[in-house]
């Protein structure tokens, strides 16, 4: 069952929310990075991003680039910008794109139950990705953003949620792509407790997105334990109750402490990770579309010869698809619709039946001999937040020789992989909108 804790969250004044919070550090380069943090000493992208203080080039995994962004983000706590709640807290996360409409619950998630599998993963991470965040992490000695997850939705959940967002909120603005973000504080030990009694009959949590982050917290954690097992959590995220009693010592400060102090925290605040937790049925997931630099030798009337032994074809349309098993294909400056041959997609195993499995297998390997997309340099991946007009660019540019559109993976295909074990191919799903970094810290 899930574990997960209040924590005493560092965040950001509420007037200066607008100025601090930023988009995920890994959704842009250096270069859109320091472009958008132009003019402004508050963005959080010289936190999550500080290589955009150093000299263009610089290697972003350079020690310097660590050391940049710890300066910057103590000089956010000393200047008052980012201030830290005075006892553990749950909040509510909501977050607003167009008609779409989601409310995450903000929490710590324990990082043992990522290790053994209650936290559920359903991608591959990159272990130069891992160091990174790692090296953040540890440098930093915070958690600076959080992990995406999700939970089958839950009835008295979906009811605590919708009576404390109709209170006033702490934070609230709009961001420059139009995405409102607004946050609530729940600090009532009874409904705290409630939310975790509710989360602990939950079977399993799920990564929608930042399984670098998550994997990278797990490896702190199991890092700090094995030097030294028997942490004791600061006094920030465990505030000591009213009254007297027997006290022992706090171990670094030698501060009195009640007996049994800090139990449940297991090894500390380094156990838990940052996230926020959104019912299933709110996740909104766009297409991860592909673009190919080249035909791999193949000529466009041959091309679209062996695409038809996969695909029933027809030519002309919008290029988005508009159910499973359905594809566009940009060539030649024309979009084509594609629906699988009902034999390639007559399979019941959750990961074969995915339509970004069936393309890996049936064309871009066989056809375009891209046997790896997560090393192959001929293919690249387009969120589906920009648009078929974007592939359409890119091949017309002649950046590009062609691009497939896909239909969005579904959170119910996500969770039935991830449930039986397996892993999605790359990328595969794109969630919008995206978390904000610096919203929320989780200092450890």
């Amino acid at each position: 069952m899930a574990t997960i804790k209040p924590f005493a969250a560092l965040r950001p004044r509420p007037g200066l929310a607008e100025k601090i919070c930023e988009l995920p550090y890994d959704v842009m380069s250096s270069e859109e990075a320091r472009e958008i943090a132009a003019g402004n000493p508050l963005s959080f992208l010289r936190v999550s991003k500080p290589e955009i203080e150093l000299p263009p080039g610089t290697d972003i995994y350079a020690p310097e680039v660590y050391t940049k962004g710890k300066e910057n983000f103590q000089r956010l706590i000393a200047d008052g910008a980012l201030r830290q709640e005075a006892q553990p807290c749950f909040y509510l996360y909501r977050q607003v794109m167009g008609k779409h409409y989601q409310v995450g619950l903000v929490a710590v998630a324990s990082c043992a139950e990522y290790v053994k599998g209650v936290v559920k993963r359903h991608e591959l991470t990159r272990p130069d990705k891992e160091d990174d965040r790692v090296r953040h992490i540890e440098t930093l000695n915070s958690q600076t953003g959080p992990v995406f997850l999700a939970y089958r939705a839950v009835p008295t959940l979906d009811a605590l949620v919708t009576k404390t967002v109709a209170g006033k909120p702490d934070i609230d603005f709009s961001a420059a792509d139009g995405v409102r973000h607004t946050s609530w504080t729940i600090r009532d030990t009874a409904t705290t407790q409630r939310i975790e009694q509710e989360f602990g009959r939950i079977p399993s949590l799920y990564i929608a997105d930042g399984h670098h982050r998550c994997a990278a917290a797990a490896r702190v954690y199991l890092k700090r334990k094995e030097t030294n097992p028997h942490p004791v959590p600061p006094l920030r995220d465990h505030p000591l109750p009213s009254g007297g009693g027997e006290t022992n010592p706090h171990p670094a400060s030698g501060h009195p402490l009640p007996i049994g102090w800090g139990e449940g925290w297991g090894e500390g605040p380094n156990a838990y990770f940052l996230a926020v937790i959104f019912p299933h049925n709110q996740m909104q997931i766009l297409p991860y579309n592909r673009v190919l630099k080249d035909l791999n030798g193949i000529e466009l009337e041959g091309l679209l010869q062996k695409l038809n032994a996969v695909f029933i074809i027809k030519a002309g349309g919008s290029g988005k698809p508009s159910r499973k098993h359905e594809l566009g294909l940009y060539l030649a400056g024309k979009w084509h619709a594609l629906n699988f041959r009902p034999r390639f997609a007559a399979t019941t195993d959750p990961i074969e039946k995915l339509d970004v499995t069936l393309l890996q297998k049936f064309v871009l390997d066989p056809i375009f001999g891209i046997a790896d997309p997560r090393t192959s340099k001929r293919i690249n991946f387009v969120g589906g937040i920009r648009g078929t007009a974007e592939l359409e660019k890119l091949v017309n540019s002649g950046e590009y020789a062609c691009a497939f559109s896909l239909f969005p993976t579904s959170i119910e295909d996500l969770m039935t992989v991830a449930d039986a074990g397996g892993i999605m191919p790359p990328k595969s799903t794109w969630f919008e909108p995206k978390l904000r970094d610096g919203m929320f810290c989780h200092l450890i």
